[in-house]
C-alpha cells in the first residue's frame, strides 16, 4: 500500500537572515544616508560658500577618489587579518571624527578649501577600508544558501537609503546651511558604529582571519597575477577601468557645472542626484531578470554603451526646470545601466573565479588560493 505524501505546511516560514545581518543592514543604510547628505553638502559648501574654481572642484573630487586607486588592494589584505566587526566600528568612528572637522572649522571661522581637501582625502581612505570590511562580513552573517537573497536585500536597502539621504541632505542644506549638514553626516556614522558593535561574533572566522598570513605585498601580487591570467576577469577589469576613468572625469565637475553654469542651486543638485539614486535602485532590482533574459555578455555591452549616451544631455543643457528634468532622467538611466552592469560583472567575476579554482584543483591536488576572498574587484562606474 502506498501512503500519501505529507503536504508541506502552509505555515512553514522561509529561512531568516538573522539578527546580525539586520543590524549590519541597518547600520550600513544609516551610514549611506549620511554619505548622501555629504555628497550634496560638500559641493554646495565648496562652490557656493567658498567660491571654489573649476580646478579646485576637480581637485576636491579627485582627492576623494584617490584612496580607492591606491588602497583598494591593500584593504583586502588588511581585512583578512583582522576581525571585520572591529574594522566596521573603528572606521565608522574615524569617519565621524573626520567629517566633524568641517562644521567645527566653520564655527571657528577657519574653514577653507585646504580643510575640505584634507577631509576628502582622509575620509576617502577610511571609506575604502570600511567598504572592504562591509563586503567581506556578509558571508559570515548568513548561510551560504541565503547569500544571494542577502545581497539582493543589501542592494535594495542601499538604493533606498541613497535616495532618501540625497533628498534629506537637500532639505537640511536649504534649512541650516551646508556646513551644519555635516553634523547629520557625523551622526549617521555613530549610528552605523552602534549597529556594527552589536553584531554577534560569527561562529567561525573567515579563512585567514586572525591567523598569521604571508606578507601583504605577496597577496597583492597574487591578486594581480590572478587577474592577468584569467581572461574574463582581465577583460572586465580593463573595460571597467576605462569606463571608470571616463565617468570620473565627468563626475569631477558635474556638481560644479550644475551649481554654476546651470544655476541649479543645492535644491536642483539634490533633485538630480535623488532621481539618479532611484535609477540605481531600479537597475539593481531589475538586473537578475535582464541577465536571465539576454545573458551576461549582451547585458554588459548594453550597460557600458548606455552610460556615455546618457551623459550627452549634460553637453546640451541650459538653465531652467525643463533641462533640469532632462538631466535627472538621464542620470537615472545612467545609474540604472551602471547598476545592471555592476551586478552582472560581479556575478561573472565570481563564476570565473570558481572555474579557475576547479581547474587548478584538478591539475594540482591540494592547491588552494591564498588571495583574499574579500578583495574588492573594481565596481561598475
Amino acid at each position: 500500500m502506498t501512503l500519501p505524501r505529507p503536504r508541506p505546511s502552509a505555515h512553514k516560514r522561509a529561512p531568516v537572515l538573522g539578527t546580525g545581518f539586520r543590524l549590519y543592514l541597518g547600520g550600513e543604510s544609516a551610514g549611506l544616508v549620511g554619505t548622501s547628505v555629504h555628497l550634496v553638502a560638500l559641493p554646495t559648501l565648496a562652490v557656493l560658500q567658498l567660491d571654489a574654481t573649476a580646478g579646485q572642484a576637480a581637485l576636491l573630487s579627485s582627492l576623494a577618489h584617490l584612496p580607492t586607486f591606491l588602497l583598494a588592494l591593500p584593504a583586502g589584505g588588511i581585512v583578512d587579518r583582522y576581525a571585520k566587526r572591529a574594522l566596521l566600528v573603528g572606521t565608522d568612528l574615524a569617519g565621524a571624527a573626520v567629517v566633524t572637522v568641517v562644521p567645527v572649522a566653520a564655527l571657528a571661522g577657519v574653514l577653507s578649501m585646504s580643510v575640505l581637501y584634507a577631509v576628502a582625502l582622509v575620509l576617502g581612505a577610511v571609506t575604502v577600508l570600511h567598504q572592504a570590511a562591509a563586503i567581506a562580513i556578509v558571508p559570515q552573517l548568513v548561510e551560504p544558501a541565503l547569500l544571494h537573497r542577502a545581497n539582493a536585500r543589501v542592494g535594495a536597502a542601499f538604493g533606498a537609503a541613497d535616495t532618501a539621504g540625497t533628498y534629506l541632505g537637500t532639505a537640511v542644506v536649504a534649512a541650516v546651511g551646508a556646513a551644519k549638514a555635516f553634523w547629520l553626516d557625523a551622526l549617521s556614522y555613530l549610528v552605523s558604529a552602534c549597529c556594527a558593535s552589536r553584531i554577534p561574533e560569527p561562529g567561525q572566522p573567515a579563512a585567514g582571519e586572525g591567523r598569521p598570513r604571508r606578507r601583504l605585498a605577496g597577496e597583492i601580487w597574487e591578486g594581480l597575477a590572478y587577474t592577468v591570467r584569467t581572461p574574463l576577469v582581465r577583460d572586465l577589469v580593463f573595460a571597467l577601468t576605462l569606463t571608470g576613468v571616463g565617468v570620473g572625469v565627468t563626475g569631477a565637475l558635474f556638481a560644479y557645472y550644475l551649481l554654476t553654469a546651470l544655476e541649479a542651486g543645492p535644491t536642483g543638485l539634490g533633485i538630480v542626484m535623488g532621481v539618479s539614486g532611484v535609477g540605481a535602485l531600479a537597475g539593481a532590482l531589475a538586473a537578475p531578470r535582464i541577465v536571465a533574459r539576454f545573458g551576461p555578455g549582451p547585458t554588459l555591452l548594453a550597460g557600458f554603451a548606455t552610460c556615455p549616451v546618457a551623459g550627452v544631455p549634460l553637453l546640451l543643457a541650459r538653465p531652467g526646470p525643463v533641462w533640469l528634468a532632462v538631466l535627472a532622467a538621464a542620470g537615472g538611466l545612467q545609474l540604472a545601466a551602471a547598476a545592471v552592469a555592476g551586478t552582472t560583472q560581479r556575478c561573472a567575476s565570481r563564476s570565473a573565479h570558481r572555474t579557475c579554482r576547479r581547474g587548478r584543483s584538478r591539475r594540482r591536488p591540494g592547491w588552494s588560493r591564498g588571495a583574499s576572498r574579500s578583495r574588492p574587484w573594481p565596481a561598475a562606474p
